[in-house]
């Protein structure tokens, strides 16, 4: 008797498969941290904010790349489907982004109040890096020349200022976008400012060394924190929002709080729907690729407060 089964003869079909692990992750935690009312009171008109980000969020932990790319995998039949999306248009997608971007700073702090009223984080030391990313186009009003981090001084730029609880949480709570000729020393400031007031008093605050000048260290001093330079630490371009839903996996699921997010990731990721399309009359769903890791996620009991 065979140990496997094979395909010996390949036939070409209609069915469509994409990985659905990440699409349920994120439907959960969107309700968890009731991002639907974060985000909602943003956008009151047109197709819905929550199920356009829902999706876009879902991508960004599948592919993550380009908008227009975003666009193509979100407008397939059945990414709709599942989403509850009707027909929209690229510049549908920007719109939103756009809405975000001038809606930042209450969405962010929104956020934060969720993290810290939901979870007992053991400490609230944090890491903050500053980097910058090349555009390539002069529509963007941020984008201006100035230290360039990719070696292309020759393009315009914005800077991006990350702010993360550090070891062993590891969470994303803070994103400052500013214009390309801002150096590290000045974009401290905000990104500082911007979770200073929720960090309990002596905390430690890390950052690299070429944010670091005599009225930023007077600046944490005067807040009863500590502080750590001189060290280079890790750059992440994920997407803020999507690192943030594979982090707190490991908080709602205890048994997953000492597991990789890469792992964690990758699981979702091999976790696939095959939408079988039987002679163009009925569509039929199966699911397939499960371990360990995306099977105590799909099982787990997940709790709103």
């Amino acid at each position: 008797m065979p140990k496997k089964l094979r395909t010996y003869e390949v036939e070409p079909n209609q069915n469509i498969s994409f990985p659905i692990g990440t699409l349920f992750l994120v439907g959960r935690l969107y309700e968890i941290l009731n991002f639907t009312d974060i985000f909602g009171k943003h956008k009151k008109n047109g197709i819905d904010i929550n199920k356009l980000l829902k999706a876009l969020i879902s991508y960004k932990l599948t592919d993550n790349f380009s908008i227009t790319r975003s666009h193509e995998w979100m407008s397939r039949p059945e990414v709709c489907d599942i989403f509850g999306l009707e027909s929209f248009s690229e510049r549908t997608l920007y719109r939103v982004l756009e809405t975000i971007g001038a809606n930042k700073e209450e969405i962010i702090s929104d956020i934060q109040d969720v993290l810290f009223e939901r979870y007992e984080f053991e400490h609230s030391n944090i890491n903050m890096d500053w980097t910058s990313i090349v555009l390539h186009g002069n529509e963007a009003k941020l984008g201006k020349y100035g230290y360039s981090r990719d070696h292309r001084p020759d393009k315009k730029q914005i800077t991006l200022g990350v702010s993360e609880l550090a070891d062993p949480i590891n969470i994303p709570i803070g994103l400052t976008i500013e214009p390309g000729n801002i150096n590290d020393q000045t974009h401290f400031k905000l990104t500082y400012r911007q979770l200073s007031g929720r960090l309990r008093e002596g905390s430690l605050v890390i950052f690299d060394k070429g944010a670091n000048s005599v009225a930023n260290t007077a600046m944490i001093r005067a807040d009863n924190l500590q502080y750590m330079t001189a060290k280079k630490l890790n750059k992440s371009d994920d997407m803020i929002i999507a690192q943030l839903f594979i982090s707190l996996v490991r908080f709602e699921i205890p048994e997953l709080k000492h597991t990789s997010t890469k792992f964690i990731k990758k699981s979702l990721s091999d976790l696939t729907v095959t939408v079988d399309l039987w002679m163009r009359k009925t569509k039929k769903y199966i699911h397939s690729n499960f371990d360990p890791i995306n099977t105590m996620i799909l099982r787990y009991n997940w709790t709103i407060s």
